[in-house]
């Protein structure tokens, strides 16, 4: 008795051991499912194996690699979560095993014309949230234990940590993409006008929902854009960049910033559903002696003039862009003295947690003065405490020379 409890304590630390080598680690992504399901496949004594990862976007499933059903991969074949066996198993979070595979029970065309009787399937979790699903089937009828399910469950937690740990790799790189292509890596030279920015990330991925843009147009206007989108990562930064190829080219119809945000606004509420958007655009005339300017929720922008103190300019409150409100928006010009800066900026660099953005505001305003942009962005990110920041932080300076 106790020989035959030491050879099945042998045999399931053989089969932890064989799916837990350390030599595992050093291979990519692909190359680890595919091993990993040659294992489990092989201990297990299964004819197909299958990992399926979920798209949170879409709430899809994809077969991303198989043994003994290629087709599902090469067709793309897509099961939504909570449907057929694998979307049950996903939307259960809980393994699962049907005793008879059939068009009834699967989603999948491949996998029901398998001939598969037996199917036991397991989710991919990687702190608690599922990124897909692992399963293996076999042709003769099988009655798989708890020590199987536990080590298919094993096999398919360790796939879940590097499926999150590749995809964290990849948003970080297509973000960067995203950065480099989408802001400005020099601004422009307009006559009379100083430009400089910053750029600064709140969120690992390296980039988010923030961003500034100048442009001229061809009426000799110079177009001035910061906007800070909701949310974080690569998905704002992708609602982004469509937003800022939008407003460009709305800004070459209309010469009434109000009427550019106004069509901005019905774009995002339109085709980008659920997202949000403040904006401040500002066009200044040839001459660079006055702009309109607009605000779509934005914070106001700081203006420091030789002959005063810095001051924020309170716009008209009109919504972000994405509400859906479609109330009237406004424009509201000023003058820009010669040797006056101006300050464009998102939330990040005035919120701080703790306090009203009022307090944020005011220490922004001591950090300005009617010096060249360069001058400006140097002193505000040194005062400003941007490590304390819980945002992106985008900053404009606009120096207008004599």
């Amino acid at each position: 008795m106790i020989g035959q409890n030491g050879t099945q304590r042998d045999e399931r630390l053989h089969r932890i051991l064989a799916v837990t080598d350390a030599a595992l680690s050093y291979l990519d992504t692909e190359a680890l499912l595919s091993e990993l399901l040659e294992r489990v496949r092989g201990l297990l004594g299964a004819d197909t194996a299958a990992f399926l990862l979920l798209d949170a976007e879409t709430q899809q499933l994809t077969t991303v690699a198989a043994i003994g059903l290629e087709d599902e991969v090469t067709q793309g074949i897509r099961v939504e979560l909570g449907s057929g066996f694998a979307g049950r198993v996903a939307a259960a979070k809980a393994p699962m095993i049907i005793d008879h595979v059939d068009e009834s029970n699967v989603a999948s065309p491949v996998l029901s014309a398998k001939g598969l009787t037996t199917l036991v399937g397991v989710p991919m979790l990687a702190g608690g949230d599922v990124m897909g699903v692992l399963h293996v089937g076999t042709y003769a009828p099988r009655d798989f234990t708890e020590q199987d399910v536990a080590l298919l469950q094993l096999v398919a937690d360790r796939a879940g940590l590097a499926s999150q740990a590749s995809q964290g790799v990849a948003d970080r790189a297509a973000t960067l993409a995203l950065q480099r292509s989408l802001l400005p890596g020099r601004l422009p030279s307009p006559p009379g006008i100083d430009l400089a920015a910053r750029y600064l990330p709140g969120h690992h991925l390296g980039i988010g929902g923030d961003w500034y843009d100048v442009f001229t147009l061809p009426s000799g206007h110079l177009g001035v854009v910061v906007g800070d989108v909701t949310g974080h990562g690569l998905r704002a930064a992708v609602v982004m960049g469509r937003l800022r190829s939008a407003l460009r080219s709305y800004a070459l119809e209309h010469d009434d910033p109000a009427e550019v945000l106004g069509r901005l606004d019905r774009k995002i509420t339109h085709f980008e559903t659920g997202n949000l958007a403040t904006v401040l655009y500002a066009l200044l005339e040839p001459d660079r002696g006055r702009l309109r300017l607009t605000s779509a929720g934005h914070p106001p922008p700081v203006l420091a003039t030789p002959d005063g103190a810095p001051r924020p300019l309170f716009l008209p409150a009109d919504a972000p862009v994405g509400a859906g409100w479609h109330l009237p928006r406004h424009s509201t010009t000023i003058d820009l003295p010669e040797k006056s800066t101006m300050v464009l900026y998102t939330d990040g660099l005035v919120e701080r947690r703790g306090e009203v953005i009022d307090q944020g505001i005011r220490r922004l305003c001591q950090a300005i003065d009617p010096s060249p942009a360069e001058s400006v962005c140097r002193t505000i990110m040194a005062s400003m405490d941007v490590a304390a920041a819980q945002d992106d932080i985008a900053l404009l300076a606009i120096h207008r020379e004599r």
